[in-house]
């Protein structure tokens, strides 16, 4: 599964999208377990997955064919 990252989580990768071993279709939650395993540096970081432009919860069922993208919290001034 191809999945795009954006800011602190793309600078502790090192990585704009990275690839993913995952089966066919997971849970959102159960995605973020994997991303945590495969991702060790990403541990305990916070962050919403995107799925085909949507925010999802964690109970969504995420195909390998949807456009995911983590999301981290921001803030602004």
């Amino acid at each position: 599964m191809k999945v795009m990252l954006f800011a602190g989580l793309k600078e502790k990768t090192g990585e704009g999208r990275i690839q993913l071993e995952t089966p066919s279709s997971l849970t959102a939650g159960e995605l973020k377990q994997e991303i945590y395993m495969q991702y060790p540096s990403l541990e305990g970081d916070v962050f919403q997955i995107a799925c085909n432009e949507s925010f999802v919860k964690d109970d969504h069922i995420v195909d390998e064919n949807d456009e995911v993208a983590l999301i981290p919290p921001v803030s602004g001034g």
